[in-house]
């Protein structure tokens, strides 16, 4: 039987590959002669919300089945209040990950808006390595 720190550990380095796999799919969406805005803008968000999880999974903070960034950056508050702060900006992506999944009033992301949403995601990944450390 695994002790307690070694699973968890587990779980959150599958969180990370998990999100590993959104941000490297949201990349690999753009780079394509004819980019899929919207598809690289919904795997930034699910690249951050899966991050966020890997650090509330760390600290053992649980957290609702949501795709809402705010509310998960309101847990972490909890164990880190400047990188909250810090990613806060990060809750722009949240409306990729529900409403804007299916045909309404929202128009498509351009380059640009896709660009800077997996840059968000990136700056998150970062955040989120830095403050586990060598934890894992």
């Amino acid at each position: 039987m695994r002790p307690p720190e070694e699973i968890k550990k587990i779980l959150v380095q599958k969180w990370l590959a998990k999100a590993d796999q959104d941000l490297n799919a949201g990349e690999a969406l753009l780079s394509t002669d004819t980019p899929f805005l919207y598809p690289a803008c919904f795997h930034a968000q699910q690249a951050v919300e899966k991050y966020l999880k890997a650090v509330l999974t760390w600290h053992q903070i649980e957290f609702p089945k949501t795709h809402i960034i705010e509310e998960l950056l309101d847990l972490l508050q909890q164990v880190d209040s400047s990188m909250t702060m810090k990613l806060k900006i990060a809750a722009v992506l949240t409306p990729y990950g529900v409403e804007i999944r299916y045909p309404a009033d929202e128009p498509e992301p351009g380059l640009k808006e896709a660009r800077e949403a997996l840059k968000l995601a990136q700056m998150v990944k970062e955040a989120v390595i830095n403050h586990l450390g060598n934890s894992l």
